[in-house]
């Protein structure tokens, strides 16, 4: 949730004292004497709420509500009147004022005010971001390729992941992409708009790590391979994330951190607070169907990137490359394809399958196919492949395959 809240009096001690107050409310405030000084905080993205005094030296509370609404028509501002001063409040409600509060105002009065205009500049931000996702196409489908059922759920749980703005976990095999992920998160969160910052853990101290919170406050923090991080660094990362005004983390493992918490080695109370919501990217060996996509996608952009022709890919080719158990997941599919752009060779298949293994490989990636083509009708996709209805359904069985995950 939002919770910065730009204050602005003239007077200090008036000031101090409502900053206090919004400080024990575990609210940020920010305190300006002046339009002059208040004015240089305000943008259309700013995550968070005004609160001013009308009467000031100078341009007045009101001139700081006409420049806040120039600025962003949705910003929130709370206008403080004096006692009694009822034509001054409805002059500022009319000119789009949030709201009023009559000075002295009681500490409650003060925090239920500023925490429903808080709750309106969430929801307009997030619709925003929301608009802007489907102005630009949702990140989760151009990010993460990939048509099988393993795929489409690794879609679903970026989206709902992003939407609860808790701190993730993303787990994975070497290569499978944790750092994409992370964006992808990022990127369907509220905060889109706000900084990405990738380090890698390993590399972290508490110096840096202060450096870097302040780099991505408003945005996200995301750890490459969180399981380096060394033990001060975690002392200090637990400690940063209890700040109100920390971004949010993302962090990403190879490894079984869990296991790491048991045996001393990385701090249980980290990997709890990360664990909260978490998302496993499969490998590519468990969703072989996604394979030729991906392959022809990087392909496309290793060309692009080499200003080379797009080359054909023989059936055979592809078939050889859907045969690969890709322990390096999609970082080696993806120099495969920088390979075969530039012609150096010709992915082989594994040499620890056979004939058999590789055309069973083979069968099961044109079944998703026929059963994606179709959304998941496996009467259609039967006739597609001109198999009895029979026979379909035992290859189905075989591989392990259902048409309702691909409806």
């Amino acid at each position: 949730m939002t919770r910065r809240v730009l204050l602005v009096d003239d007077d200090a001690s008036v000031r101090e004292a409502l900053g206090q107050t919004l400080e024990l409310a575990d609210l940020l405030p920010t305190l300006a004497g002046s339009y002059i000084e208040a004015k240089d905080h305000l943008s259309a993205d700013f995550r968070g709420v005004v609160v001013s005094d009308i009467r000031m030296p100078g341009k007045d509370g009101f001139a700081l509500l006409d420049f806040a609404h120039t600025v962003d028509p949705e910003l929130p501002v709370i206008l403080l009147t004096g006692e009694g001063d009822v034509p001054t409040a409805v002059r500022g409600m009319a000119s789009g004022a949030f709201d009023f509060l009559e000075k002295p105002c009681a500490p409650a009065a003060l925090i239920a005010v500023v925490e429903k205009a808080l709750k309106t500049r969430d929801l307009v931000l997030e619709n925003r971001a929301l608009k802007a996702q489907v102005q630009s196409g949702d990140a989760a489908a151009r990010l993460l390729r990939g048509s099988s059922a393993l795929s489409q759920k690794m879609r679903a749980d970026a989206r709902a992941v992003a939407r609860t703005m808790a701190d993730v976990l993303i787990t994975g095999e070497p290569g499978v992409g944790t750092a994409k992920m992370a964006e992808v998160i990022h990127l369907l969160s509220a905060i889109s708009r706000g900084p990405f910052l990738k380090i890698a853990a390993a590399g972290a101290t508490p110096t840096s790590l202060a450096a870097n919170f302040r780099e991505a406050e408003g945005g996200s923090l995301f750890f490459d391979e969180i399981a380096a991080l060394p033990q001060p660094a975690q002392f200090a990362l637990i400690e940063g994330m209890e700040d109100p005004s920390a971004p949010r983390v993302i962090a990403g493992t190879y490894q079984d951190l869990g296991k790491l918490a048991e045996n001393g080695s990385f701090h249980p109370d980290l990997y709890y607070r990360l664990d909260a919501a978490r998302i496993h990217i499969p490998p590519l060996r468990d969703r072989r169907e996604d394979i030729p996509a991906l392959f022809r996608h990087y392909l496309a952009i290793a060309c692009e990137q080499a200003a080379l022709p797009l080359p054909e890919v023989p059936p055979e080719t592809m078939q050889r490359l859907v045969a690969e158990d890709w322990p390096g997941n999609a970082r080696a599919l993806m120099n495969a394809a920088m390979r075969y752009a530039m012609g150096m060779t010709e992915p082989d298949s594994s040499p620890e399958l056979g004939l058999a293994e590789r055309m069973a490989e083979v069968e099961r990636t044109f079944l998703a196919e026929a059963l994606r083509d179709h959304a998941g009708n496996a009467t259609e996709a039967a006739r597609a492949l001109k198999l009895p209805r029979k026979t379909f359904y035992d290859k189905l069985a075989r591989h392990g395959l259902k048409p309702e995950d691909y409806r």
